[in-house]
């Protein structure tokens, strides 16, 4: 006992201090920037893009991006640049949508809105059944450390809990296979009422690389409401943990 004190102090406090000015490496792909004005409509980029997220307009579907980076590598003009502004999450699946107007002061705008209710139901406490629904476990791996003694996301009454009884909703991870439609459903109509559903990775918001597969039934994002979407692929830490508080409006 007396060990397990002295390694405690030892180690200090390990925890970001602050989870909403936590900075990200400069490395890390966020938020894209579009300077249409230097395109030459050579077409590369969109060519260039495994989930057709850039469209001929130049706009980018970051719920379908897998921010890979190749189209701002492949681009003569420098007219993609990815920041690495992380707080993307938005609870409207058009607000994704990037162009040319988009920057990093302006996007959180309008990007999450949630209602009185959401904020006096769940603020203080949010336990959430994670899905797995087919995915790479590249999001589920990022998820385990939400939990763990750096970003402590329990800190903030957020936790994943193993059944959806004792859960306020479901986060659901992968694509959604065949194989998984019925348990994703399952899982969802056996959280208790009132519930949320939160789409994360790109996979989950669009089926990302897996988009045309035949494999995949996504009849569940059709048919309910989705509250929160937090795109990424994977998704980091703090993407999901700020997006997570914003729309309890903390």
């Amino acid at each position: 006992m007396f060990k397990a004190l002295k390694t405690r102090i030892h180690q200090g406090y390990q925890a970001i201090p602050d989870i909403k000015k936590a900075v990200i490496n400069e490395q890390f792909r966020g938020l894209p920037l579009i300077n249409k004005e230097n395109c030459i409509n050579c077409g590369k980029c969109i060519s260039a893009c495994p989930t057709a997220a850039i469209n001929e307009n130049l706009s980018i579907d970051m719920g379908k991006c897998t921010f890979c980076g190749d189209c701002e590598r492949i681009c003569p003009e420098n007219v993609i640049k990815f920041t690495n502004f992380h707080k993307i999450a938005s609870s409207s699946r058009e607000h994704l949508i990037v162009n040319s107007e988009i920057n990093e002061n302006n996007y959180r705008t309008d990007a999450i809105k949630a209602s009185k209710q959401i904020k006096k139901l769940f603020g203080r406490s949010l336990k959430l059944r994670q899905v797995s629904a087919g995915g790479c476990n590249g999001c589920e791996m990022e998820l385990n450390a939400c939990s763990n003694v750096n970003f402590d996301m329990g800190r903030f009454g957020i936790e994943f809990v193993a059944s959806p009884r004792h859960a306020d909703g479901i986060l659901i991870t992968g694509p959604i296979t065949q194989n998984m439609a019925f348990a994703v459903e399952d899982a969802y109509l056996s959280v208790p009422d009132p519930k949320i559903i939160i789409l994360t990775g790109a996979c989950a918001i669009s089926g990302g690389v897996f988009g045309n597969s035949d494999a995949l039934n996504r009849e569940f994002i059709e048919k309910y409401k989705i509250d929160l979407y937090i795109p990424g692929c994977p998704v980091h830490p703090l993407t999901v943990i700020n997006g997570i508080l914003d729309f309890l409006i903390l």
